[in-house]
């Protein structure tokens, strides 16, 4: 105090000037400059130490989030001039926390090991280098804990609860126990469900919705989907927002429960907007137009899921929610949000990769799913094999008009030879180009038609040319030309087109060519179903059919028999990759030997049946992870073709050929890759 004057003197707080870290391996700078930023440390921000203590724990948590629970955070503060500093944190990681040790106290009904099978946190196995399963965080402890207190709760222990959690470090912070103290309770069966509140007077409806039954186990995954059912079920009427509880009334004496669910259906309502967030690329259009459940409609729970599932079968998203939101002050109306996160679609691939069969091939791919976010795909392919070279361009455009008919565009043209073990050494040269529609006529149905036009030819080597093929030749030339007329029709009902684990797929094809010196009709058949055994494993069956059978036949002069006139470029051919495994490319069906030289052909044929049964788990340590599958297989099936006087079938090659084996499917970065063997 000066005289009549205070004086406030002020010390100002230095400006950060620059803030860095000096990362290790286990994260990116930029992610680590990014939380700290989200937690206000940044340039021009006020320097304290409450703010460097807070970016430091910040920095803690990142670390321990991904197990380095010994990681230590340094902070180093350089004063600079004009009351500035430099502030740098030297992160020293450390090791990651393994668990050593995971136990249960307190647990009678249930050993350790039982409700250890229901974490994903265990003590590591032989794929814990890629699960990271026994890296312990704290997030997928608590995660743990729910799942093992829905499995007591799904087996009528209502009053299971964790009582404690303890987890115990190690001095070198390398390796972890976790001890979780549980009081289980007395185990309750349901004595009576009461259905309570205002059922629409349709209480016979809402009680076939009704999943657990009196005289059974209290088991919350039954009451929960009862709830979802019965709230389901009054979306059907418009009530979007319905209410219902469960209400137990517990008896400890007889240790028996009544449920009572109470029921509020609220106002019906209509969907006053729909908007669509997260889409960065794709534009609105392409999302709305999947949508069934439309605006100024009551609303309908069911339209929903079928727009969620065709918004999933695009391909274009990662994630897909759609939440119903109500509209303040109008209880009759509601809004729809549908957020999506969106995935790269679009790649450029130059590739080199060996096969059994190819050996040393090269690739080059330019795609793109969703072109400038406009749902139409594009793509173009080229591939250099020993035996196959393949190039080809395509373009869908999969709303070519409002109401959803599509439109294809392809060309094509590719070079083969037969595969060792096939015989012969000659070279089949095919073009194609053509433009097809596709026509949905429901929800799952879809009607394709299509016109295009091909041309062959076969180039050979030496004279080893299988003798039906050279028949062929001489009768329509070494080259032909064919204008074939497609239609066909395909029901889809498979939960995802990369991983299904329920649904089925229908496929029927026909192909006529009825100008040009190739003359056939073709037919092919395709029956794929999934059936989930558990929630992990899944059957799957699958059957392929074809048939073919060429046109205005001609005969032979000198013996006046009618040969096959098939076209042999539309052979089938069976074995291998996607037909009967554990067999060489084409070593199934007919084969046939050239009298004069004796060297023997696999020409394949215009019959062909193949079937696959395969039981699909996920691979043992990796959880359920559905990038990494594992499959057991039984393949069976065949060739056949028509005689002639070079090849007249036997009882062997009649007769079904079969393989069985294992597998391994992954989807990874650069695509689904699968691995079989097959005996």
């Amino acid at each position: 105090v000066r005289g009549n004057d205070m004086v406030v003197g002020v010390q100002e707080r230095p400006t950060i000037n620059t803030v860095d870290v000096n990362a290790g391996s286990e994260f990116n700078k930029s992610t680590l400059l990014a939380g700290l930023a989200r937690l206000g440390v940044g340039s021009g921000r006020p320097y304290d130490k409450a703010m460097e203590a807070r970016a430091v724990q910040e920095l803690l948590r990142q670390y321990q989030d991904r197990g380095f629970y010994g990681a230590e955070i340094t902070p180093t503060v350089t004063p600079i001039e004009r009351n500035r500093v430099n502030l740098l944190f030297t992160v020293n990681e450390g090791y990651k926390s393994r668990i050593k040790d995971i136990r249960f106290v307190g647990n009678q009904a249930f050993s350790s090991a039982t409700l250890q099978d229901e974490m994903e946190l265990d003590t590591g196995n032989w794929l814990s280098w890629y699960t990271k399963s026994d890296v312990y965080t704290e997030n997928k402890l608590n995660t743990d804990l729910e799942a093992v207190r829905k499995f007591y709760h799904d087996r009528g222990y209502i009053e299971f609860r964790v009582d404690s959690v303890q987890t115990v470090i190690s001095p070198d912070k390398k390796d972890m126990s976790v001890v979780v103290h549980v009081t289980e309770g007395p185990r309750y069966v349901v004595s009576k469900v009461t259905m309570d509140g205002n059922y629409l007077g349709k209480e016979a409806e809402f009680q076939s919705l009704i999943k657990i039954k009196p005289g059974a186990a209290y088991k919350l995954e039954d009451v929960q989907a009862s709830i979802d059912g019965i709230q389901k079920h009054f979306g059907t009427y418009g009530h979007a927002f319905a209410k219902v509880e469960a209400k137990p009334r517990i008896d400890p004496t007889t240790q028996q429960v009544e449920l009572i669910l109470a029921a509020d259906p609220g106002q019906r309502a209509y969907i006053r907007r729909i908007n669509v967030a997260g889409n960065t690329k794709t534009r609105d259009e392409v999302i709305r137009r999947e949508m069934r459940q439309y605006e100024s409609a009551w609303f309908d729970p069911e339209k929903v899921r079928l727009s969620r599932e065709r918004l999933e079968r695009l391909g274009y998203f990662t994630d897909i929610d759609i939440e119903t939101q109500p509209v303040d002050g109008s209880p009759d109306q509601a809004d729809i949000l549908v957020t999506v996160k969106e995935r790269p679609t679009g790649s450029i691939q130059l590739g080199a990769g060996f096969s059994s069969t190819d050996k040393l091939t090269f690739s080059f791919s330019l795609s793109q799913d969703n072109i400038f976010g406009s749902g139409q795909s594009f793509s173009l392919n080229v591939n250099t094999g020993k035996y196959d070279r393949t190039y080809s361009i395509s373009s869908t455009d999969p709303y070519f008009t409002t109401s959803g008919i599509s439109r294809t565009f392809y060309a094509s043209h590719s070079m083969a030879e037969p595969r060792p073990g096939q015989g012969g050494d000659y070279r089949v040269r095919s073009d194609s180009a053509g433009l097809s529609f596709g026509v949905p006529v429901s929800e799952r149905d879809t009607i394709n038609f299509g016109l295009g036009l091909e041309r062959y030819g076969v180039h050979k080597k030496t004279s080893a040319l299988p003798p039906s093929y050279q028949r062929y030749i001489d009768y329509y030339g070494k080259s032909a030309v064919g204008m074939p007329i497609s239609i066909g029709w395909a029901r889809d009902s498979r939960n995802s087109a990369l991983v299904p684990t329920e649904g089925y797929l229908h496929q029927v094809n026909g192909v006529l060519s009825p100008a040009g010196k190739m003359r056939y009709a073709m037919a092919t058949y395709k029956y794929q179903q999934y059936f989930p055994l558990t929630k992990n494993v899944t059957l799957m069956f699958n059957t392929d059919l074809g048939y073919g059978k060429g046109l205005s036949c001609r005969k032979d002069v000198a013996s006046g028999v009618s040969h096959n006139c098939f076209p042999f470029y539309k052979n089938f051919f069976a074995g291998g990759t996607g037909s009967v495994r554990g067999f060489d490319y084409g070593g199934i069906g007919p084969q046939e030997v050239d009298p004069t030289t004796g060297s023997s052909y696999s020409v394949g044929g215009n019959k062909m049946f193949n079937v696959n049964l395969e039981l699909i788990s996920p691979l043992p340590g990796a959880n359920n992870d559905k990038t990494l599958r594992l499959f057991a297989f039984v393949d069976a099936g065949n060739v056949y073709a028509d005689s002639s006087p070079s090849y007249k079938s036997t009882s062997a090659d009649r007769s079904v050929r079969a393989s069985a084996g294992v597998g391994l499917r992954w989807i990874s970065p650069l695509g689904p890759l699968s691995l079989s063997y097959g005996h």
